[in-house]
C-alpha cells in the first residue's frame, strides 16, 4: 500500500473500522470528518464492510469531504461463510471473517509510516483487537449506544462471569428490580433491554464487553456530558464494573445530518410540512428495521384518526419471516396496508409515506413531536432538533433509551417502555392515542418540550470550541 503525499506527511494516522449498517457507518465517518477538520496533520483510512444482503449501505464514492487527500475508503471483500453457521452466529461470523483484511491494512500502515497508527473499532468489531495488539497498534472502541447501556454491560459482564445474575430470568417481571449504576433508580426486569434478555445476543455482548475491558486504550461514546451526566460519572468512577475501565471519551452528539435528495424524493413531504402550523405535526418513524403487521397498523391508524393530530407516518412493509436477516421495504401502494377509507378520512390532516428523510422532517419547524423506536441515533437527532419523543422501543437496547428519556430526564412521553417486538404483542389504539395526545398537548407536554429545547441548546454548545465534547476529542487525540 503506497501512501499518498498527504498520508506520508501526516503525523497522526487513524484506521476506522465501523460495522456495516447506516447507524454505525455514518456516525464513524462523521467522527472522521470532525477530526480531519480539527487536525490538519491527521490522515484517516475507513474500512467499509458491506452486508451480505440488501440494506441501507454507505456509498463512500459519493461522500462529500473537503479532505479528500487525507481520507481513504477501502471496500473490504465479503468473507465466505460456512453455510451451516447457526442463524444466531451469522452476523458475528460475518464480522470476524474480515479479520485477515483488517490485519493486513493495519500491517501496511505500520510498515509504510514512521508514525504508529491507532485503530478505532466499532463496538461490535472487538474481535480485531488481539491482532491490533500483536502489531503494537492501540485500539479504541467507538460506542454507538448510550453511556447508560455501556454501564449496564460492564455491570452485567462482571456479574455474569461471577455466576451471580442472569437477566434472562427476570425479563418479564414488573416486580423484580435491578439496580444499574448508570441509572439513578432501579428498574423492573421487564424494562431491561431486549439485547440483554435474549441469551445468544447477551453472550455476544458480554464477549465484546470483556474484550473492551482487556484490550481497549479508550472508549469513544456518542453522547455528551449534559445528556448522560449520571452514567458518565458512574463510568468514570469505575462503579459499573469490578475493574478499572478504559478511559471514557464522550464525544457526541455525532450524527450524519446530510440527506441526499437525489436518492429519495423528499420534495412533496417538505412542501406539505411547509403548509402546516409550527410544532403541529407528529412524526411516526420506527427505524431501518421498524415495521408492523396488519393488526398493529390498524391500531396505529385508529389512534391517529381519533387524536385529530396532524401527522406524517413512515409505514414500511415487513420483511419475509423466513430467509435470514432482511429489512423492511416500501409499499408500492400504501393503501393496501391501511384500513379502508383511512386516507380519505385523514386527507389534508396527515401524510403516509414509505422511507422517511428523518433529519429533514425533524429539522422542520412544523414538526412538534416524534413517535420513535428510540434507537440511539434517533434519540440524538430528536434532541439535537429539539423535538420531544413518545417512546415505543422495539429491540436491541431501545428499552433502556426509553427509560433514560422518560424516567431519568423526564423529557419524553411514554407509549410503552416495556414493549418488545419479538413478543408479538399488539398495542391498542387507546394507548397509542394517549401517548400522542400527551406528546402534542401544550398542557401536558409543555414542560417536556421546554426540557427538550434546553437540551438541544446544550447539545450544540458541547461540540463547539470550549464545550465538553470538544474537550473530550482533544483528550482522545492527546492535545488537551
Amino acid at each position: 500500500m503506497n501512501p499518498t503525499p498527504a498520508e506520508a506527511a501526516a503525523t497522526l494516522q487513524l484506521v476506522l473500522v465501523p460495522s456495516p449498517g447506516a447507524g454505525h457507518v455514518f456516525p464513524m465517518v462523521e467522527l472522521a470528518n470532525q477530526l480531519l477538520n480539527r487536525y490538519p496533520a491527521l490522515a484517516v483510512t475507513v474500512c467499509i464492510m458491506k452486508m451480505p444482503f440488501k440494506s441501507t449501505s454507505f456509498d463512500f464514492a459519493t461522500y462529500k469531504s473537503s479532505h479528500v487527500d487525507r481520507i481513504k475508503f477501502i471496500d473490504l471483500d465479503p468473507p465466505t461463510l460456512d453455510p451451516n453457521t447457526p442463524p444466531s452466529k451469522r452476523f458475528s461470523s460475518f464480522l470476524e471473517g474480515h479479520a485477515p483484511q483488517v490485519k493486513k491494512i493495519l500491517s501496511e500502515h505500520v510498515a509504510a509510516s514512521n508514525v504508529s497508527p491507532s485503530v478505532v473499532l466499532d463496538m461490535f468489531c472487538t474481535s480485531f483487537m488481539a491482532d491490533a495488539k500483536e502489531l503494537g497498534v492501540p485500539s479504541y472502541v467507538f460506542y454507538t449506544f448510550s453511556a447508560t447501556f455501556l454501564g449496564l454491560m460492564f455491570q452485567l459482564q462482571a456479574l455474569y462471569d461471577e455466576g451471580r445474575f442472569n437477566p434472562v430470568q427476570i425479563k418479564d417481571s414488573d416486580t423484580e428490580f435491578v439496580e444499574i449504576s448508570s441509572l439513578k433508580t432501579p428498574i423492573p426486569g421487564n424494562l431491561l433491554p431486549s439485547a440483554v434478555v435474549e441469551p445468544d445476543l447477551l453472550l455476544s455482548l458480554i464477549t465484546h464487553t470483556r474484550r473492551t475491558k482487556e484490550y481497549a486504550s479508550g472508549i469513544l461514546i456518542n453522547t455528551f456530558q449534559d445528556f448522560e451526566s449520571h452514567a458518565i460519572a458512574s463510568l468514570n468512577a469505575g462503579q459499573s464494573q469490578s475493574q478499572t475501565p478504559p478511559p471514557i471519551y464522550p464525544v457526541g452528539p455525532i450524527m450524519e445530518l446530510k440527506v441526499k435528495d437525489a436518492d429519495h424524493s423528499a420534495g412533496p413531504i417538505m412542501e406539505w410540512l411547509d403548509q402546516q402550523p409550527e410544532s403541529s405535526v407528529v412524526f411516526l418513524c420506527f427505524g431501518s428495521m421498524g415495521s408492523f403487521d396488519e393488526e398493529q397498523v390498524n391500531e396505529i391508524a385508529a389512534a391517529l384518526e381519533k387524536s385529530g393530530c396532524r401527522f406524517i407516518w413512515s409505514l414500511r412493509r415487513p420483511p419475509p419471516k423466513s430467509g435470514g436477516v432482511k429489512f423492511p421495504t416500501d409499499y408500492e401502494d400504501v393503501t393496501e396496508a391501511l384500513p379502508a377509507g383511512f386516507l380519505d378520512r385523514t386527507r389534508g390532516v396527515g401524510k403516509v409515506i414509505g422511507w422517511a428523510p428523518q433529519t429533514m422532517i425533524l429539522a422542520h419547524p412544523s414538526t412538534g413531536g416524534f413517535v420513535s423506536h428510540c434507537g440511539w441515533n434517533s434519540v440524538l437527532e430528536s434532541m439535537w432538533f429539539g423535538v420531544p419523543v413518545a417512546t415505543w422501543p422495539m429491540y436491541a437496547e431501545q428499552q433502556l433509551n426509553a427509560v433514560l428519556l422518560v424516567r431519568e430526564l423526564e423529557m419524553a412521553e411514554e407509549i410503552r417502555m416495556s414493549y418488545r417486538k419479538e413478543s408479538g404483542e399488539v398495542i391498542k389504539a387507546e394507548e397509542i392515542e394517549k401517548g400522542i395526545m400527551g406528546l402534542m398537548s401544550e398542557e401536558s407536554g409543555g414542560e417536556r418540550r421546554k426540557k427538550t429545547k434546553e437540551m438541544s441548546e446544550k447539545s450544540r454548545k458541547t461540540v463547539e470550541n470550549g464545550g465538553a465534547s470538544y474537550h473530550s476529542i482533544g483528550r482522545f487525540v492527546g492535545d488537551d
